[in-house]
């Protein structure tokens, strides 16, 4: 059986349930009491981290790596007094568009230059030889400047995640103007772990499999943005830059199993201080094997954190999961074989959905009857505006049968070879204007070792 038949076949075996696992509206009313006492503040879980807006990306970078940062915040120019104390956020998501942007600056048509003013400052400000954090930041468009007042409480946070937001900074006491830290959704995640452990009744909610609830992508396998494990590190990195998404599966060539998942952290940590440009054609499964070379080095435990649940797996189960693999989603498979700890895991069974972060809690800001929730409002305009420029010719049909659907109006951003040594955006970011001048093009497809 081919793989794209058994993929095909697995979207079509899970069926979505008609009626939903709702909330018991006398506990809920209670656990919404108790929400609406938590203040945001307490749960600020990373230091606001500041640079200048001219800092270079090279810089900003290095920061990132160097203090084991989420993110860093950047300070607006002094002479644009329109918005505020930040410019905005820099983070992996936004290394990997502009590393992106870099591989393949070749293939932008001049029309599309026109209509993108920011890809032609950027490619102004590299010729120049000096790119500039805040012209990077939030290049993905998945890290919008979100800020919550000091009083803000655990609800004000539900509203602004379960939009798609990761992060939000807390402003302190007036009248400083001073902030007191950032706030993830991967700590507010933690929080409702922690709130069902001291609350029988949310436990037992949380105790619901995955398929009785209202999640926006557990049934649909075209939901699903994965690469094949022979595919290389830069089809990776176009891949989530077009599909606006923080990570990808990786799926086996042969069976069409899951094998892992490569993130923009993944990116940001090998391929940035990569001493040679040669990373960018690693096959996916070579660069899984790096990703897990340090589990077990430094402290003798072999991990291998499998990213999949099943349809029956619980709620709990699975936010448990997001947490102990540090990852913004996981994938759903129909088969849960995942028991061995073993690298490569013998069968994960079929994709056919993914489960958020954002989607859990749009599951609790439901429960809150807030207005306006949407977790996949800004994956969508993410992919409608892609920042690598994807919108003149369609992938091939190989390949999509691995990725998500696309629309026959996006382009593939091309096979590239890269020769020589590359100063900037692989080896470290050296030279930003090394970053966009040392690729080029090439009819052959990089060789694959």
């Amino acid at each position: 059986m081919s793989l794209r038949k058994r993929l095909s076949m697995s979207s079509s075996r899970s069926v979505s349930p008609l009626v939903f696992a709702t909330a018991p509206t006398t506990d809920s009313e209670e656990w919404l009491k108790t929400w609406q006492q938590v203040h945001a503040r307490d749960l600020v879980d990373s230091p606001v981290v500041a640079v200048d807006a001219d800092t270079t990306v090279e810089e900003a970078c290095d920061l990132l790596l160097t203090k084991n940062l989420p993110c860093v915040a950047v300070k607006s120019k002094p002479d644009d007094s329109s918005s505020g104390p930040w410019h905005g956020l820099f983070d992996f998501s936004d290394v990997n568009a502009f590393l992106t942007l870099a591989a393949t600056r070749h293939k932008l048509a001049t029309e599309e230059l026109r209509e993108k003013p920011r890809l032609q400052e950027i490619l102004g400000a590299a010729r120049a030889g000096r790119v500039s954090v805040h012209l990077v930041s939030n290049l993905s468009e998945k890290n919008p400047l979100e800020t919550l007042p000091y009083d803000a409480t655990l609800i004000s946070l539900l509203g602004v995640f379960a939009r798609g937001a990761h992060r939000v900074l807390i402003q302190a006491e007036s009248p400083s103007t001073e902030y007191l830290g950032m706030v993830s959704d991967r700590r507010l995640l933690s929080w409702f772990t922690s709130f069902a452990q001291q609350n029988a009744a949310f436990l037992r909610y949380l105790a619901n499999p995955l398929g009785s609830l209202e999640l926006p992508s557990m049934y649909l396998y075209l939901s699903v943005v994965a690469a094949k494990a022979t595919e290389c590190v830069l089809d990776a990195m176009r891949l989530m830059s077009d599909e606006g998404v923080g990570s990808i599966a990786v799926i086996e060539e042969e069976t069409g199993n899951l094998l892992s998942a490569v993130s923009v952290s993944d990116i940001g940590k090998i391929v940035v201080p990569a001493q040679s440009n040669q990373i960018l054609s690693t096959p996916l499964h070579q660069f899984v094997a790096l990703i897990k070379e340090p589990d077990g080095s430094t402290d003798g435990a072999d991990k291998y954190p499998v990213y999949s649940v099943s349809p029956t797996s619980s709620l709990y189960y699975t936010m448990q999961k997001l947490l102990a693999t540090d990852s913004h989603r996981v994938f759903v498979t129909d088969d849960a074989g995942l028991s061995s700890p073993s690298f490569p895991p013998a069968s994960t069974g079929n994709l056919s959905g993914i489960i958020s972060t954002v989607d859990v809690l749009s599951l609790f800001a439901r429960i809150a009857n807030l207005p306006d929730v949407d977790p996949t409002r800004m994956q969508r305009h993410r992919r409608a505006s892609s920042a690598s420029g994807s919108s003149q010719s369609s992938r091939s049909s190989d390949k999509s049968s691995f990725a998500r659907s696309r629309s026959s109006s996006r382009t593939s951003l091309g096979r590239l070879s890269v020769s020589g040594d590359v100063p900037g955006a692989v080896k470290g970011l050296r030279s930003s204007v090394g970053s966009f001048d040392s690729f080029q093009r090439s009819e052959r497809a990089p060789e694959r070792k």
